[in-house]
């Protein structure tokens, strides 16, 4: 569940701020991505824990009009996973997240039977633990690890990377995850067995990486009004389009028209 607050700016330590606007919004990078994907159109489920709470309802609701298998949904005796996420003047984030029932997330053998029937899976918000059992079972897989999972490093994720067909990272991710920089980081990711690693660069667009190609997209100027998922929808985008067998340079172009969508809203999913 997201908490947004809109603020004129970041406090500092030992300061206070007032807060503009506060939005109340299910969320979280793979109900961010699921939803996206669905509204363009294709088949999509999702594995998550749910809190037995008010929030929980509410994501289940919500959900459950967006055209999203939601059976492996569980509810567990616990509180529903939480990001308080404050944005800035500029669309800039800072966010708390609070795993919540998510944190309890193991595959059960429904969800493992779930994963090996889907042709392909995209895997984000989850401990590194998980991360590999999923890698292990899935067909065909996308993954964005965002910062706090790229933090356990190349080491820690090498069986995930090996069977990662799309892995979208942003910039800063790209250091996190590898200590290097964009072009060298990207080619170590290459070579740990990654297919194509596609860099989202905030107002400068994107980049995939491959083997035998380097391909930069570039995207429109805007003012953000909040940057919250747009990463995920921009990931979606290229699924989607990678899953009907589009080039590469279609994916990305419909992934930066997708995360363009995002950042006019307050919120990831509206």
């Amino acid at each position: 569940m997201d908490f947004i607050l809109k603020v004129p700016r970041f406090v500092e330590i030992d300061s206070e701020m007032y807060i503009e606007t506060i939005k109340t919004s299910p969320g979280g990078s793979a109900l961010n991505f699921a939803v996206n994907l669905a509204r363009n159109g294709t088949k999509t489920g999702l594995i998550a824990r749910l809190g037995n709470d008010d929030y929980g309802k509410m994501i289940l609701s919500k959900v459950g009009g967006e055209n999203i298998d939601i059976s492996r949904f569980v509810t567990l005796n616990d509180q529903t996973g939480m990001a308080f996420i404050s944005v800035d003047k500029g669309g800039k984030r800072s966010i708390y997240s609070f795993m919540g029932a998510n944190a309890k997330l193991s595959l059960l053998k429904k969800d493992i039977d779930y994963i090996k029937s889907s042709p392909f899976t995209h895997l984000t918000g989850v401990y590194w633990e998980v991360a590999w059992d999923v890698a292990r079972y899935a067909k065909k897989l996308s993954f964005s690890p965002g910062p706090l999972l790229s933090s356990f490093g190349v080491d820690k994720l090498k069986r995930v990377l090996k069977k990662t067909e799309l892995l979208f990272l942003n910039d800063k991710e790209v250091n996190i995850l590898t200590g290097e920089q964009i072009q060298e980081g990207s080619q170590l990711l290459l070579e740990e067995g990654v297919t194509n690693v596609i860099v989202t660069l905030g107002k400068e667009g994107a980049i995939l990486y491959s083997q035998d190609k380097t391909l930069p997209a570039g995207t429109k100027k805007i003012k953000a009004l909040d940057s919250t998922g747009a990463g995920d929808a921009f990931a979606a985008g290229f699924v989607f389009k990678w899953l009907k067998g589009e080039k590469e340079e279609k994916c990305l172009e419909f992934a930066n028209q997708s995360a363009f969508r995002c950042l006019n809203l307050l919120g990831a999913i509206n």
